[in-house]
């Protein structure tokens, strides 16, 4: 399995990526850790609801207190999985993980009350978009500072 593989099968399920690159016991406690947050979240009804529109019904399902979980051990999930696969070779590669973490975690801190253009966008969607900035800053963030260590400061 090459590294971008394992990566991409760590965004359909925590745990994937982990159990292809032969770590059993680690993918076992991500899919296990997943499925824990994902059922006391109501996850998957909120996702339905959401995909259907009907955001404030997905807001009401949604446990805050255990979904503010899930963006951490999402992207932790990723990382590691790309990691072990001999991924991140080069420095700073792990800040786009970072900052989608915890941008996503911010957008669902917000998601029952954000609007955008007057549209209440809810606690799947508000997420999902909040990982474009995540990745954005993480990249940049990461820019900056090899350009940094390149000039010696």
């Amino acid at each position: 399995m090459t590294p971008k593989e394992t990566l991409f099968w760590s965004i359909a399920l925590p745990g994937f990526g982990q159990l292809l690159n032969g770590k059993v016991i680690k993918g076992i406690v991500f899919i296990f850790l997943e499925i824990l947050v994902n059922v006391q979240a109501n996850f998957n009804e909120v996702i339905i609801l959401s995909f259907h529109g009907d955001i404030e019904k997905a807001i009401l399902h949604t446990d805050y207190q255990w979904l503010m979980f899930y963006p951490c051990l999402y992207f932790f999930s990723m990382w590691d999985a790309y990691r072990d696969a001999g991924g991140g070779k080069d420095p700073y590669y792990f800040l786009p993980f970072v900052f989608c973490g915890y941008f996503v975690t911010v957008g669902l801190i917000f998601a029952n009350k954000l609007k955008i253009f007057g549209v209440l966008i809810g606690p799947v969607w508000l997420p999902m978009l909040s990982v474009i900035p995540g990745v954005a800053v993480g990249y940049l963030l990461k820019r900056l500072l090899l350009k940094r260590k390149r000039l010696g400061t």
